[in-house]
């Protein structure tokens, strides 16, 4: 199967895995799923540790991309489609525009989101699928 990482599991996958559920782990281990993480969360990682609103332990946001491909996962970017028509996304659940896209994208490619937000839960009622 394939699935996509949200922002905070990409996050405690490289700095502290003991955070993610038994479930996401299993996914996140097994080698027979694809699993995504987008560019959109490399942004906000970059966006929100010169904020100062996030400490990644001494890891650099710079490394980020080449240590979630040592770990076997695939990048992907925005597409000028997902970007387009984002404002179809009539749900509002969540404030945060970086999870705002993450769901949006996820719906779009029919896959699943990995993520422990309840906000982010909420909007299996649009077609999100969540598994935590």
């Amino acid at each position: 199967m394939i699935y996509l990482l949200d922002t905070h599991t990409l996050i405690w996958c490289i700095i502290d895995p003991d955070k993610l559920s038994k479930l996401a782990l299993e996914i996140i281990e097994n080698q027979e799923n694809t699993i995504l993480v987008s560019a959109i969360s490399f942004w906000e990682i970059s966006l929100k540790y010169s904020l100062g609103k996030i400490n990644l332990h001494g890891v650099s946001p710079d490394e980020f991309s080449k240590l979630s491909i040592d770990m076997g996962f695939e990048s992907i970017n925005l597409s000028t489609a997902e970007a387009a028509n984002y404002h179809q996304l009539n749900a509002n659940w969540h404030k945060d525009p970086f999870d705002k896209m993450l769901i949006w994208q996820a719906v779009k490619r029919n896959i699943s989101l990995i993520s422990k937000d309840e906000n982010v839960a909420k909007y299996s009622s649009i077609g999100l699928k969540v598994v935590w």
